[in-house]
């Protein structure tokens, strides 16, 4: 199989699979109790946590662990707006990812909120003249992400804090990382809060982390037992905590030589299959954006035949977003984009790993050439 889907999610490593298991069978303990082996579980889970937080550039107090990005992604919006009182304005583009669009939608009425969705350019990344003029001085958040799911596009977050601080000073500013943490290197980020997920770097599903900075207003949802610093409540998933732990140390020790492999990938992959007739990539150029994601339209031929074709020939794509494959109508992203239509229709996602190679891209593309040629004939004229 050629698994070309790691945007959706990735295979664990065996490191965070052998440090997972071991603290399923052996360090079980629940950290909240007071006995030795429980004492012990809860200095690794916070071993853990300094290593994610300054991975992130910042501190402990400064990282909350969550069940994935979706659950950071809620946080940071809810947690960020409760503690506040009168009228505010919201921002995001349109080019988010549904735990971020579905969230500020779901906010559209709501008493004392403003909701507005800025546009994306050409390339997908966000508008930033748009938010320019979205922002006044009773904005209390903006959501933009750092790396587009559906396209690679990298959004310039140090930009988008200039403006903030320029025409919305008090502001807060949150970044779905979800697709860029480990993809992009590691670095201290311009933002205030800043979401994870485990199962996107080759860690175990159902574990996350919402990166707050320290001083920033905040109010957890989750009421119980008092943990992370009673801002979310719940048996702390140790299992979970210490395989992302794992993979974060493979990748803090290799990430740069295995940045360079994706995006060599990347490019081979886009070169091959811009030979094929009427092929368009979508998004930023193949040697641009992030080193991971390749958006590529075959008109002519609709993206969900071609997923299934390649699926029969042993290779993993998609058309887009996991949390999206379900929903009937146009790609809302592409749409933002400018790209509708018969090219929208076509649109095929490539996301890749550090365990691909040359040849698995050879392959894929070879396939995918014959499956274009072969399902063009059918085209409806």
């Amino acid at each position: 199989m050629i698994y070309l889907d790691n945007s959706a999610t990735t295979r664990v490593l065996p490191e965070a699979a052998d440090a997972a298991y071991a603290a399923m069978t052996e360090q079980f303990y629940n950290p909240a109790s007071a006995y030795a082996p429980a004492v012990a579980a809860e200095k690794a889970v916070e071993a853990a946590r300094a290593r994610l937080s300054a991975a992130l550039g910042g501190t402990p107090d400064e990282l909350l662990y969550t069940s994935g990005g979706t659950e950071s992604n809620n946080m940071a919006v809810f947690g960020s707006l409760k503690p506040l009182r009168g009228k505010r304005r919201i921002v995001t583009t349109l080019g988010e990812h549904p735990s971020i669009y579905e969230v500020f939608r779901s906010l559209e009425g709501a008493p004392d909120t403003e909701v507005v969705f800025i546009g994306l350019r050409p390339d997908g990344t966000a508008n930033l003249d748009e938010l320019a003029d979205a922002l006044t001085p009773d904005t209390a958040l903006v959501s933009l992400m750092h790396v587009s799911n559906e396209v690679g596009a990298v959004n310039d977050l140090s930009a988008a804090a200039t403006l903030i601080k320029q025409l919305a000073p008090n502001a807060l500013l949150h970044s779905d990382g979800v697709q860029a943490f480990c993809k992009l290197p590691f670095s201290r980020l311009p933002v205030d809060l800043y979401s994870v997920s485990a199962h996107k770097f080759h860690a175990p599903k159902g574990v996350g982390a919402l990166y707050v900075r320290s001083g920033v207003k905040f109010a957890g949802g989750q009421i119980g037992g008092g943990q992370e610093r009673s801002l979310r409540s719940g048996t702390t998933n140790v299992p979970g905590i210490l395989g992302l732990d794992a993979a974060l140390a493979s990748y803090r020790t290799h990430q740069a030589e295995w940045i360079d492999h994706i995006r060599a990938c990347k490019l081979r992959l886009a070169k091959n299959l811009l030979t094929i007739s009427d092929a368009l990539v979508n998004g930023p150029a193949p040697e641009d954006g992030a080193p991971h994601i390749l958006n590529v339209s075959f008109p002519g031929v609709r993206g969900e035949v071609l997923v299934n074709a390649l699926s029969e020939r042993g290779i993993c794509v998609s058309t887009g977003s996991a949390c999206s494959t379900h929903k009937k109508g146009q790609n809302r992203i592409l749409a933002a984009m400018g790209i509708t239509g018969a090219r929208a229709e076509g649109a095929i996602r490539f996301s890749l790993c550090p365990f691909n190679t040359l040849e698995e891209m050879d392959a894929a593309s070879g396939a995918l050439a014959e499956q274009v040629s072969f399902l063009r004939r059918f085209q409806r004229r």
